[in-house]
């Protein structure tokens, strides 16, 4: 809107928007007409979203680098029937333009064909102009047409454009908008459409004469088509005038509609296979299954030359650690770093048994303490003696000033709970939580040292049996701040940090684990989805200058019974959220022990489509803090995961020691891991802080169709520009709660105006 500060107003309402319960349990579609509205909108999205919209438009070399942006986020994507020569508007135009857009994106950006969404452009119908008398069925014709040559797209379109010519009589709006729909989505296969929800009428409730006046004009049967509507609105529109005096008269009760057939194309029918790995990022050395070849020397991006030039580093770093080719024998269970795929032997080992992650750093820190002096002095050590602030409890800073108690750790890890792969002591080795301790200058050296150590306990304990590999995982904390919450009671749409500030944060932690020798990346503790998805962005980042396969690991924590991350989202919603990063393997940590967590990685166990992993803490803290699961008692808790097949990874969290994940590996060695679900088709999986498949969704009508809800977008609702003009977020946020109450699956933001911030 011209009045509207778009990206201000975008950013508010979206951080508003992502606190709101009632709304943000939805996923959200972040409309505009700029690009960089949206993405200021996106980076506030802890779940897995819609932008609506990009198109060809702007040439094919933006519209690749928009999509590619996209494609890193996560997020599903509109795709407008626009070519450098403008907009689609007969069939052929529109089945052309898409056609196009589909083989760029899937074959030249690599975007997910089943997170594309085509606007073939629904235009006005009833104009009196004889070459607008086609645009609703070419429309469907086209949809069809579209679904057929480009498998696994939705096809959506604003439907309200329909029926323009017709404004101020809704009856009649929604009649012409119920047999349009009716047609496109069980005859042609539309998905999706920008509707309001609460207005919509069923088919089989329209008036037979009505019904009959709408085929006409939909379909332009008859020549007088549009004359017979515009009579009958004519009347529609008496009938208004006459009854302003009284009461409105009740809508006709629709009764519980059956849910109706979704039209099936030949894709739909594909028998899934077995799958042999989890999905695959889009990258060659992943899609090649190239090896690492841990010469990290050779990596000589200017990002990453600038993060190693300001390291505080008192001696060279070694940043290679290839292995001589001849090391250990060339077959599984061996492993020779820059001869083997480590994507290929997770893939045999995730599947051949459950592997053993570790357990608590923070307790065993804890244990040792009380066993030996570790005051302020030695979290100082000589380097630090003069620091200017207190840095007793950092735990991570000990990788620097007491190397001996962390690699101590790690051993205990690897040899008495016999793990085959450990967690770097680098959980908050970020320059946004080091801000605590003033630290944030020595981020580089604490990753780097905190994976060195972990490298050389790992190399050491594997050199005794090389036939258990053991592997260093960095790993990669929440920090203390988050996106999707404000830390202000008074001002919901404040927040700490930026989605920018975190990822710079995350890249450069991710440069120093991988520089300090890790072999997989893990993204851990997510309480606030938002972070993560700023942690893998910047993960994409390291991976696209690097051209490396890292394996990724991603591991959420649900916050109490409810099911929930501190944000808000399910357990589902989370991995919605974060599956377009690919990760070898996903699962849940901390907050909850074993026990309370087996509703939740059913749910998971059910619907992830890489690996799994859970790594409980030891049952619920006691009054003090402290955790009273011995080994045994953990041991067993774990057990109802082994016994369902649920897992492919298992370790411990706050409260377990190396006894305890012996005792849980001794337990999980009778049982199976799981079975990688089979490869069906592919479906848009959205998320708010629920998750939404679209090819399952079938709207209150009980059509197999997602209801956009339309009226929080400036050009939609009258009502709510005037909210937004005058900076009334309260109420403006009443109308997205109305539209999720009305039927909604998904709500569409726009702030389109010339006189409005729109970011």
């Amino acid at each position: 809107d011209g009045m509207l500060d778009g990206i201000a107003a975008m950013q508010k309402f979206v951080k508003i928007a992502v606190t709101e319960p009632e709304v943000s349990k939805v996923p959200f579609m972040l409309d505009a007409s700029k690009f960089e509205i949206v993405m200021a909108g996106l980076k506030w999205c802890q779940g897995k979203c819609i932008v609506n919209s990009i198109s060809l438009k702007v040439g094919e070399e933006l519209f690749k680098e928009q999509a590619t942006l996209l494609k890193k986020h996560g997020c599903a994507v509109v795709v407008m029937a626009f070519d450098e020569e403008g907009q689609a508007a007969t069939e052929d135009e529109k089945v052309r333009i898409c056609k196009r857009s589909y083989d760029i994106l899937v074959n030249e950006v690599r975007f997910p064909p089943e997170d594309i969404i085509f606007d073939p452009n629904v235009l006005t119908i009833g104009t009196g102009m004889e070459e607008h008398a086609n645009y609703g069925v070419d429309f469907i014709k086209a949809t069809k047409t579209i679904k057929e040559q480009c498998p696994y797209v939705k096809i959506s379109g604003g439907i309200s454009n329909l029926s323009f010519g017709f404004r101020g009589v809704m009856k009649i709006r929604e009649s012409i908008h119920s047999v349009f729909l009716q047609h496109a989505i069980l005859e042609s296969g539309m998905d999706v459409g920008i509707v309001n929800a609460h207005e919509m009428i069923a088919y089989s409730d329209l008036e037979e004469d009505m019904k009959l006046l709408c085929e006409n004009l939909v379909f332009n049967k008859t020549p007088d088509a549009t004359d017979d509507m515009l009579e009958r609105t004519s009347y529609e529109r008496a009938c208004i005038d006459a009854r302003k005096k009284g009461l409105p008269m009740p809508r006709k009760p629709r009764g519980n509609l059956p849910n109706l057939p979704r039209l099936q194309f030949d894709y739909d029918r594909v028998e899934p296979i077995l799958a042999a790995e989890p999905p695959l990022p889009t990258s060659e050395a992943a899609r090649n299954h190239v090896p690492n070849s841990y010469l990290n020397s050779k990596l000589t991006h200017e990002k990453i030359a600038a993060i190693r030039a300001k390291a505080t580093l008192l001696t060279k770093p070694k940043l290679d650690y290839a292995q001589e080719k001849g090391t250990y024998p060339e077959s599984f269970p061996h492993f020779v770093r820059g001869r083997d795929s480590l994507r290929e032997y997770i893939a045999s080992l995730f599947t051949s048994r459950i592997a053993i992650y570790d357990g608590a750093m923070g307790t065993m820190i804890q244990n040792y303490a009380k066993r030996n002096r570790l005051e302020e002095e030695e979290y100082r050590g000589e380097r630090f003696v003069d620091w200017k602030c207190n840095m007793k409890g950092n735990n991570d800073q000990l990788s620097i000033t007491q190397p001996h108690i962390i690699s101590g750790i790690y051993k205990e890890y690897l040899e008495v709970g016999g793990s085959d792969l450990i967690g770097t002591n680098t959980f908050s080795s970020t320059t946004i939580a080091m801000a605590d301790y003033e630290m944030e200058d020595y981020v580089y050296e604490l990753n780097y040292e905190g994976a060195r150590l972990a490298r050389e306990a790992c190399d050491e304990v594997t050199a005794k049996d090389p036939s258990k590999p053991r592997f260093v995982v960095g790993a990669i904390g929440p920090t203390n701040r988050t996106g999707s919450i404000s830390p202000s009671v008074e001002d919901p749409a404040a927040r700490n940090v930026t989605f920018d500030e975190l990822v710079e944060a995350y890249f450069e932690q991710i440069v120093a684990l991988m520089d300090g020798g890790a072999d997989i990346l893990m993204v851990e503790t997510i309480f606030d989805t938002l972070n993560a998805k700023a942690a893998l962005y910047a993960v994409g980042e390291y991976l696209d200058f690097t051209g490396l396969d890292i394996p990724v690991f991603v591991s959420g924590t649900l916050v109490d019974q409810s099911g929930r991350t501190l944000s808000g989202q399910t357990g589902e919603a989370f991995y919605a959220s974060i599956r377009h990063s690919k990760p070898m393997c996903v699962g849940l940590n901390c907050a909850l022990g074993a026990k309370h967590m087996t509703p939740f990685v059913e749910k998971l166990a059910n619907c992830v489509e890489c690996f799994l992993h859970v790594y409980s803490n030891a049952g619920l803290p006691n009054a003090m803090g402290g955790y009273d699961e011995t080994p045994d008692d953990m041991a067993e808790q774990n057990k109802v995961f082994f016994e369902n097949g649920w897992l492919n990874m298992v370790g411990g969290c706050c409260g377990s020691t190396p006894p305890h994940i012996k005792a849980i590996r001794e337990m999980s060695e009778s049982y199976k891991p799981r079975k990688l679900p089979d490869i069906g088709r592919p479906k848009m999986w959205l998320s708010g802080l629920e998750d939404l498949i679209v090819d399952d969704v079938h709207n209150h009508l009980g059509l197999p169709f997602l209801n956009v809800g339309e009226r929080c977008n400036i050009s939609g609702s009258i009502r709510f520009k005037k909210l937004m003009m005058a900076g009334d977020y309260g109420t403006a946020m009443d109308i997205a709660k109305k539209q999720v109450e009305d039927g909604a699956h998904v709500i569409d933001i726009n702030v389109d105006d010339g006189m409005l911030d729109g970011i």
